[in-house]
């Protein structure tokens, strides 16, 4: 994975956050290969994120995020990990 891989994630996050007007918490798949890693989602009521983490029998683990650079980064980590398998 590259550096442009990371800003092509700060990206799609950026984009939830500004596609918010409809109150609708928004959210994003993020896969590698067809698999799901995770789903990123975004509530605009506190500014924050929630990140769900597939395992390999699509059981999810959720961690909530207050600052969208680290969970960028929590998703940069996931992706690259999955493209190592």
């Amino acid at each position: 994975m590259s550096q442009s891989q990371l800003m092509g994630i700060i990206q799609r996050l950026k984009t939830l956050q500004e596609q918010d007007d409809s109150g609708d918490v928004q959210s994003r798949f993020f896969e590698v290969n067809g698999r799901r890693v995770c789903q990123v989602k975004y509530f605009s009521g506190n500014d924050t994120f929630e990140l769900e983490v597939y395992d390999k029998d699509n059981k999810a683990q959720k961690y909530p995020f207050d600052n969208i650079d680290m969970t960028a980064i929590e998703i940069f980590e996931l992706l690259q990990e999955e493209n190592e398998r």
